[in-house]
């Protein structure tokens, strides 16, 4: 590796949406500082199996459904 390139690689804490922290090693703000996440895989659906909603934005799914509503969606 050339020297004098890279981003310092510290340590800090990440705190979880459910208030647990953990420490790791990341190039990210200071070494000392944590990191404190709005999503996780605590709560991120993708993760934990939830269910979806869909955002009707101006009536966007709506017109799809009633567009295609004779194919059985």
């Amino acid at each position: 590796m050339k020297n004098d390139i890279h981003p310092d690689y510290h340590e800090i804490t990440v705190k979880m949406t459910d208030g647990t922290e953990y420490k790791t090693f990341s190039t990210y703000g200071k070494p000392g500082d944590t990191l404190t996440l709005d999503i996780d895989p605590t709560v991120h659906p993708a993760w934990t199996g939830g269910g979806h909603r869909l955002l009707d934005t101006g009536g966007r799914v709506s017109k799809f459904k009633k567009k295609y509503e004779g194919l059985g969606f």
